[in-house]
């Protein structure tokens, strides 16, 4: 796969971030640098392999799973800049 300037362009675009026109041939030419390193690493044979959630092999506490200090919905949306109905109120994302 080859990223050309348009999909450096498109990209750019739907990262939010701005890049000039003659900025577009260095970021493609980036985007194909990082396309060919996944490219050799999907060549790497990991048949066996298990996978690594860590580094070093440990195992995470366990805790009783209890509800302590409920019922606080009012105390907890007191912090809240905008709250309706018991809810957290947030600005529409999706259009």
């Amino acid at each position: 796969m080859s990223i050309d300037k348009d999909t450096a362009r498109k990209v750019a675009h739907l990262a939010r971030i701005r890049v000039e026109e003659d900025d577009l041939p260095a970021l493609a030419d980036e985007f194909n640098t990082i396309l060919a390193l996944i490219e050799d690493m999907n060549e790497v044979n990991v048949d066996g392999v298990e996978p690594m959630t860590s580094v070093t092999p440990q195992r995470l506490k366990r805790r009783e799973d209890v509800v302590t200090e409920g019922d606080q919905a009012d105390r907890i949306l007191s912090n809240a800049p905008d709250a309706r109905e018991g809810f957290f109120a947030v600005p529409k994302v999706v259009e």
